[in-house]
């Protein structure tokens, strides 16, 4: 693989939560702990460690705006994850169909010493 794998980014994306909050970002722009907690089923605080979360890998970053932070998703951050996931996909790809080689070679075996 030639994308090497960051886990805290990844452990970040893992989490369903966060997930459906950078897509609220990437539909909605810009957003605070507040406005994302209205559209989540989670607590303004939980809302707030996610977003730390996300802050700490890179995924958004926090402006202070009044009282509150608005968070914005780092586009480059999100595209350096999507090619880790290609990455990823391309290493599976590749082995499932060298396993899918190996069983079919093993089926001919099987019908070529079954039908001798």
């Amino acid at each position: 693989m030639s994308t090497p794998l960051d886990d805290d980014l990844w452990s970040a994306i893992g989490d369903p939560t966060r997930r459906t909050m950078i897509d609220l970002l990437l539909a909605s722009g810009p957003g605070t702990a507040t406005s994302l907690s209205a559209s989540l089923p989670v607590t303004r605080q939980a809302v707030a460690k996610h977003l730390a979360v996300l802050d700490r890998v890179g995924l958004v970053h926090a402006e202070p705006v009044g009282r509150e932070r608005r968070y914005r998703i780092d586009e480059d951050q999100l595209a350096r994850a999507a090619r880790q996931l290609a990455a990823v996909g391309a290493t599976w790809d590749a082995r499932l169909r060298r396993i899918k080689h190996l069983a079919e070679a093993i089926e001919r075996s099987r019908t070529t010493t079954e039908g001798a």
